[in-house]
């Protein structure tokens, strides 16, 4: 298995992969919703506010996962984690786990200072990120679920150094992600 920065021309199977995999997690519509924003990050956003990287296995794509900025007004670097989706057939061997390790790596040789996600706090604490305050650290939206906001240092600076209300690239600026 092999991981690599993602392609422009992968727009659909990797709508398709994201699709799939969130439709056998959670539903059909949540495939779909999914499956449109991994595909509206590829189409929509500037190539400096987006990172995107797959494993591919034998030519197949097996996993993916897409960064992409979270603005600041006091200027902070950050990148907000989100989508990942891994084959379910490939889920349960770290595969998720190798993907977010080498996409954090690829942010911080850039610069990046801090990581963002709203995701499973159990998952995401296995990879470095803590709870942070969404009354401190302010997202887009209002949270369904306040405890799945999640960050990390990328650098000397730490995490509660990070404050302050953030704007998500123009795909992600839909309430239904949050």
């Amino acid at each position: 298995m092999t991981i690599r920065g993602h392609k422009p021309d992968e727009g659909p199977a990797l709508e398709s992969l994201f699709t799939r995999v969130f439709t056998e997690f959670d539903s059909e519509e949540e495939g779909r919703m999914v499956g449109r924003l991994a595909r509206k990050l590829m189409d929509e956003t500037s190539a400096g506010d987006l990172s995107g990287f797959v494993i591919e296995n034998g030519g197949s794509l097996v996993a993916a996962i897409f960064f992409s900025r979270l603005t600041f007004a006091s200027g902070v670097q950050a990148f907000l984690l989100g989508p990942v989706a891994v084959h379910s057939g490939h889920q349960g061997q770290g595969i998720g786990q190798r993907l977010i390790h080498h996409g954090l790596k690829a942010l911080k040789a850039e610069g990046v200072e801090f990581a963002v996600t709203y995701g499973d706090p159990r998952f995401y604490g296995k990879v470095g990120f803590d709870p942070i305050d969404p009354e401190v650290v302010v997202p887009p939206f209002a949270l369904s679920q306040p405890e799945g906001w999640l960050g990390q240092s990328l650098s000397a600076t730490p995490l509660a150094a990070l404050s302050g209300r953030c704007t998500c690239v123009p795909p992600l600026n839909d309430p239904a992600y949050w």
